[in-house]
């Protein structure tokens, strides 16, 4: 059966190779696996004594006999409580031998996703949901560790205990095992029915519940701007929709699933009805003991007990499936493209920039960037303006190699950026963004995040450079002071200004600016401009930016519009023209 998307239903995927590659995990503790199984195997086998030790104590009661008998009986349930417990036993410690096993196998899974997502390009981020990734890393993984170390011992205690139950069945009684060859299959049938119309829906489970994460970390991190356009009854209805969702895919899932047991459970109580019919028969004709008949019955549970038991837990293996195919698809994601062969790590950067009849576009589609040219001298400061959506940011992605070009020419220092590697470029930027990031940590080590070696006399100038110096010194613990969640301890225009020491502190040759003091008052900005120019001497540096007043004093203006430069000079030069630069300006004053 397909899943369910949007009304309509796709071909599931391939659990064969979903259950291989969870296999490869698990062999690289090949030898865990391998003591797991011993363990396995002499617990089973120990507690499948059981039963033919009750009959014989059953037969070894006779009316008359006396004591001799009881000494008999008592012998053999003492024989029975010691395997049982010695089982017991092997049972505790298989379990916690899987747990560990589960433990590491899940620690290395969850790695190399992080791992993969580390090298996945900016385009996957862009066109991929947050919450859906984080449900993957997180409840997805969890869901196949619980499989492993609970669902894995169930399955291979149901393989010995059915295979040894039934060997037993065929030693006291060939004739009753025939009873089973009629139920047995019959479970088989309906579980594979049944489990094969629940596969997709429990895929739909986890998908719907990776889309209502996503929405809800969404809402909780646009808070602010939810609740300044009074969007609370909206956004509550969009969630009320999206958890009907969520709850009823989840239903579904465990609603279809859970007929799985009582069915079996169903036919395996037949089964025992019909021992009971047929044993008395081969009793009265005295071809069984009761004690043979007792042990087959007991033999019989053993062997049905575990399909039932496996019937159950089809459905949880069925939504550890459907979590491994969510984890290992993100696993297969295509990774940024290495690096071209012979490329060269980019040295002694001058930061000479040219971009020659650059095309770019995100889709096929659409060619945002239009047969681009423009030459950055060293040392100088471009800023880059225009109106929304005329490919300023685009620009930047392609300077960063975030995105490569579809066709022309991007050239540092003479060398085309794609012989050069990847890390190399991206080191000789700095780069602040209109959004600011900081991690939960002391406010010395996000401004030192991009240099590992920085001493507290760096960190304190590139602050003192980018006007937050004095702030910092306010603090209770100074730049030991711990910044959470964000940095939602201090203003927005306070982590912008710490974005831009950390930008200042990197020893980089090139730095790029986008909107990077869009959070900053007029003053502070204007401060920030001295002080950059100051401090980027003989550096090459791409301003974006709106409010045009800021850029003034650029060495050169790039006009983009439609991924054109429609035009090009400074400030005044522009001005003169009264062409679209003039407009824009003028826009912004009146």
């Amino acid at each position: 059966m397909a899943e369910k998307r949007d009304g309509k239903y796709e071909k599931p995927k391939n659990r064969k190779g979903t259950i291989l590659r969870l296999l490869t995990y698990m062999l690289q503790y090949k030898y865990l696996l391998l003591l797991a199984l011993a363990l396995t195997v002499g617990s089973n086998l120990l507690s499948l004594v059981g039963p033919m030790l009750s009959g014989y104590a059953i037969d070894a009661i006779e009316p008359g006999i006396g004591r001799v008998m009881f000494d008999r009986v008592f012998y053999y349930a003492g024989l029975m409580v010691l395997f049982y417990l010695v089982s017991s036993a092997l049972s505790y410690v298989l379990s916690v031998l899987m747990i560990h096993i589960s433990r590491k196998v899940v620690y290395r899974m969850r790695k190399d996703v992080f791992h993969r997502l580390m090298d996945l390009p900016v385009g996957y981020f862009d066109t991929h949901q947050t919450g859906d990734i984080i449900s993957r890393l997180s409840y997805d993984i969890d869901t196949v560790n619980t499989s492993l170390s609970n669902d894995l011992i169930q399955i291979l205690t149901t393989i010995i205990t059915v295979i040894g139950a039934l060997s037993m069945m065929i030693v006291i009684s060939p004739n009753l095992v025939l009873i089973f060859a009629f139920t047995v299959p019959l479970s088989i049938v309906l579980t594979k029915i049944i489990t094969g119309k629940t596969r997709p829906m429990f895929r739909l489970r986890s998908r719907k519940l990776g889309e209502l994460n996503s929405f809800v970390e969404e809402m909780i991190s646009g808070q602010k701007t939810l609740k300044a356009y009074y969007q609370e009854e909206n956004t509550i209805t969009r969630f009320d929709e999206k958890n009907e969702e969520a709850v009823e895919a989840y239903y579904r899932a465990e609603y279809y699933g859970s007929v799985v047991g009582p069915t079996v459970n169903f036919i395996n109580n037949l089964s025992l009805s019909l021992v009971s019919v047929f044993g008395a028969l081969l009793f009265l004709a005295g071809q069984m003991s009761v004690g043979s008949i007792s042990s087959f019955i007991l033999y019989s549970r053993k062997f049905s007990g575990p399909i039932n038991e496996a019937a159950n837990i089809m459905s949880e293996l069925q939504s550890a499936l459907a979590a491994a195919e969510r984890v290992f698809n993100m696993m297969d994601e295509i990774p940024e493209p290495a690096d071209a062969s012979g490329a060269v790590a980019l040295e002694e950067v001058e930061g000479d920039v040219k971009l020659e009849e650059v095309k770019f576009g995100y889709t096929k589609e659409q060619t945002i960037i239009k047969g681009l040219n423009l030459h950055a001298k060293p040392g100088k400061l471009v800023a880059i303006v225009g109106p929304t959506g005329a490919g300023k940011t685009t620009l930047i992605n392609l300077l960063m190699r975030f995105y490569d070009i579809d066709s022309g020419r991007i050239a540092v220092d003479d060398r085309n950026i794609e012989e050069i590697t990847r890390a190399s470029l991206r080191k000789s930027y700095a780069m602040v963004l209109q959004e600011t990031w900081l991690f939960q940590g002391t406010i010395f080590e996000n401004i030192a995040y991009g240099k590992d070696d920085a001493t507290m006399d760096e960190v304190v100038e590139a602050a003192k450079a980018a006007r937050i110096h004095s702030y910092i010194m306010h603090l209770p613990e100074g730049y030991q002071t711990i910044l959470t969640d964000d940095g939602t301890n201090i203003s927005k225009g306070q982590k912008q200004l710490l974005t831009i020491a950390r930008a200042m502190l990197l020893d980089a040759h090139m730095l790029i600016l986008d909107e990077a003091t869009s959070n900053v008052d007029t003053r502070t900005e204007q401060k920030i401009q001295k002080a950059m120019r100051k401090l980027m001497e003989n550096k090459t540096c791409f301003v974006i930016a709106h409010r045009l007043s800021t850029i003034q004093n650029a060495d050169e203006i790039l006009v983009v519009k439609h991924g054109e430069i429609v035009e090009q000079g400074t400030h005044t030069e522009l001005m003169a023209k009264k062409g679209f630069y003039h407009q824009l300006y003028r826009a912004q004053f009146e």
